[in-house]
């Protein structure tokens, strides 16, 4: 029996897998100092100022945090003089500050799974989050070199925090957060995308592999179908939130050995107030019986973590996926609990 790495690998890899990757299974997923000190104290049902001075809500029973841009609140106020107001977080910490991360990855067995640092929120996210949605938008068709100068800026950034993941943690795969579109549609077209977004991932993904970082998870639930090509060249190697909204079975057979997708099960249809196990169930057996072929898919939640918002319907999926490869491949596996990810950091 392979172990949940090796089957992972043989999945993305177009080789021989030994039964069907259980959702977030393969990859241990950790905090740094830096993403922490970036991201602020993340409390649920908190407000709290982030380290780039935006300010962050997270109301109740909502999937993930957002930010306030409203006119009081937003960071850039014209995004022509954006230096006057953006300030990078720092990335040099005291080798103490990486104790707990440390200490977490030390428990984790990296024969059986990946270990990757957690990144959010991405380049496209934090533009947004500084300037707020419509101002970005309008940016890149009116202020096209300050959106360039500014994104260098946050690549910039972004490789100092991965240098510092890499030499610290040696991490062997990467989970990175950055929303490209809503459930119809891109944000952006695939041309500005290329000139835009593109060449600023070519460069922190670039650095990762260089690195020592073997597979390279993106999140992004949503649709996305035509950044499929951008997010290649980017070295992306798992989608990790594809949608039900985008043609799953075409991205498989047009793109499958270049990048895999992880999906196809939509959190909006099944992780509410009122969930049940059949219905998680039936929609679960459907991703299945609709895209799994044996290579290049990852039946799971679209969520971006190993969770749901609401207790159980994460573990409902695994516990279903899990039945099925010892119906299907006779494989009796592990599961693991969900394990919701925790934003504050220790002290």
């Amino acid at each position: 029996m392979l172990t949940k790495k090796q089957n992972l690998i043989e999945t993305i890899r177009g080789g021989k897998p030994d039964r069907i990757v259980n959702q977030f299974e393969y990859v241990s997923i950790f905090f740094d100092p830096c993403t922490m000190e970036a991201m602020g104290q993340v409390q649920k049902g908190g407000v709290w100022t982030n380290g780039w001075g935006v300010r962050i809500e997270f109301p109740e029973y909502v999937p993930g945090m957002f930010p306030n841009t409203s006119p009081e609140y937003v960071v850039i106020k014209d995004v022509a003089e954006w230096k006057k107001y953006v300030h990078a977080p720092r990335t040099k910490f005291p080798e103490e500050a990486w104790e707990a991360a440390k200490a977490q990855i030390a428990n984790v067995d990296r024969n059986e799974v990946f270990v990757a640092p957690f990144i959010a929120p991405g380049i496209f996210e934090k533009l947004h989050y500084l300037m707020g949605m419509e101002d970005c938008m309008m940016a890149f068709y009116e202020e096209p070199e300050a959106m360039h100068e500014l994104i260098d800026y946050l690549v910039e950034y972004e490789i100092d925090v991965a240098r510092e993941i890499c030499e610290h943690m040696h991490p062997d795969a990467l989970f990175h957060h950055d929303d490209w579109g809503s459930q119809r549609s891109s944000f952006l077209s695939p041309a500005m995308f290329d000139e835009f977004i593109t060449p600023a991932y070519e460069k922190i993904y670039g650095f990762y592999k260089e690195h020592g970082v073997e597979v390279i998870i993106h999140h992004s639930d949503s649709y996305a179908e035509n950044l499929v090509p951008s997010m290649i060249k980017m070295g992306i190697d798992i989608w990790q939130g594809a949608m039900t909204t985008n043609d799953l079975v075409g991205c498989i057979e047009k793109y499958g050995g270049q990048i895999s997708f992880q999906g196809g099960i939509d959190n909006g249809k099944i992780d509410k107030a009122d969930w049940t196990k059949e219905a998680v169930v039936a929609e679960a057996e459907k991703a299945i019986n609709n895209y799994y072929t044996g290579l290049y898919f990852i039946p799971a939640t679209v969520m971006g973590e190993p969770a749901s918002v609401f207790p159980g319907v994460y573990d409902t999926v695994s516990e279903y996926i899990a039945k099925v490869n010892e119906e299907r491949f006779g494989i009796k596996d592990s599961v693991s609990g969900s394990a919701a990810l925790t934003f504050k950091e220790d002290k």
